[in-house]
């Protein structure tokens, strides 16, 4: 039996602003949200089969300047793409930077980091 990511949860500081440049950007859609622990709010963004639990608490805290350094750190996100010149267009156009880009195998690829300073890759395999 192979096991399936169905989502991962981790925490920034706006839900709303960050699942609505999602569902811009990689087509996605709320699937759920609402009031979560610590009086705080969560919002599931993603397909059928897959999201991100975008959670944010009443005070968030600052991010850390490095999380490959920090166990338990998230270091970035992946998604991968059919049209990877398409969806940099897409991701300069929202307003993010895009950098460290790679054309090895197993696919190209680049990455952004958004308003909470989390670190996206896109990659495309085709």
């Amino acid at each position: 039996m192979t096991a399936h990511l169905e989502h991962v949860n981790y925490t920034v500081k706006d839900t709303q602003k960050t699942a609505a440049w999602m569902c811009d950007l990689f087509g996605w859609h709320i699937r759920w949200q609402g009031a979560s622990i610590n009086d705080g709010y969560t919002v599931h963004v993603g397909t059928a089969q897959q999201y991100v639990a975008l959670y944010s608490p009443t005070d968030a805290a600052d991010p850390q300047d490095n999380n490959y350094l920090t166990a338990g750190g998230l270091n970035h996100i992946a998604v991968t793409v059919d049209d990877i010149e398409d969806m940099e267009k897409k991701v300069l156009q929202a307003g993010f930077k895009t950098s460290n880009h790679g054309d090895y195998e197993p696919g190209r690829r680049f990455y952004f980091h958004d308003h909470d300073g989390i670190e996206y890759e896109v990659v495309d395999y085709s």
